[in-house]
């Protein structure tokens, strides 16, 4: 056996784990049960990280396309790709966990609400990002088309987090961040969890994060030392 595997996994794994342990700990046993919602509310504990998740990735997808679009290395576009994917599946999550929550207390799985519709449009134009990278031809224009698109996909996030101040809308107004500070429109308790939460899915991007690099560097060695075979033979 060696001494990669001996050593067991990474720290960042035992990390992540033991902060899963505890959000989920608070979730269910340490913070009261809303009194308005019930029991249905505790799933603002996965459903904000989740958003939040989502917005951070396509925000290192916007930053790192455009360093690839000023430097022209690889590496930008590898970050943003691996960025984008695991944005696409926070951002899918949050349009689960939306409508879960929604149901009970709107009484009602969707409605067309500016933060809602506007949400379903970043998921549908970072599935098209995606998607862009999987029809047109590996290379350099590949990634100019796609850095372009995660760039324009990214200015939809201000309108989805203002939504909720410029227009009318069944989505609440937030609670942990507002003009009075942080946290002041919660009970202390619920703030400690969604801010264990928040943590917690924090390094799960992390970690994420650090394995679909290796796998995306992997993949291009792979097609390096084909090239290198086909070219010698």
């Amino acid at each position: 056996m060696n001494e990669d595997n001996e050593s067991g996994p990474p720290i960042l794994i035992w990390f992540t784990v033991l902060m899963f342990i505890a959000a989920i700990s608070a979730i269910f046993m340490y913070v009261p049960t809303e009194k308005t919602e019930g029991i249905i509310q505790r799933i603002m504990y996965f459903h904000i990280p989740c958003a939040w998740l989502a917005f951070f990735a396509f925000f290192i997808v916007f930053v790192c396309s455009i360093l690839f679009l000023w430097k022209k290395d690889r590496e930008w576009d590898i970050y943003a790709h691996a960025s984008a994917e695991i944005g696409v599946v926070f951002c899918s999550l949050v349009l689960i966990t939306g409508p879960l929550w929604a149901k009970p207390v709107w009484g009602t799985w969707w409605v067309w609400d500016a933060r809602l519709t506007s949400t379903l449009v970043l998921w549908l134009i970072y599935i098209a990002y995606l998607m862009l990278r999987m029809r047109t031809d590996a290379g350099s224009m590949r990634a100019r088309y796609a850095a372009v698109v995660g760039i324009a996909g990214f200015l939809d996030i201000p309108i989805i987090h203002f939504s909720v101040l410029w227009w009318r809308t069944f989505h609440p107004k937030p609670k942990m961040i507002t003009s009075e500070g942080i946290g002041t429109g919660m009970a202390n308790e619920m703030v400690i969890t969604l801010g264990i939460s928040l943590f917690a899915f924090t390094l799960l991007y992390f970690l994420m994060m650090e394995q679909r690099i290796a796998l995306e560097k992997m993949k291009d060695e792979i097609d390096r030392l084909k090239r290198e075979k086909l070219y010698s033979n």
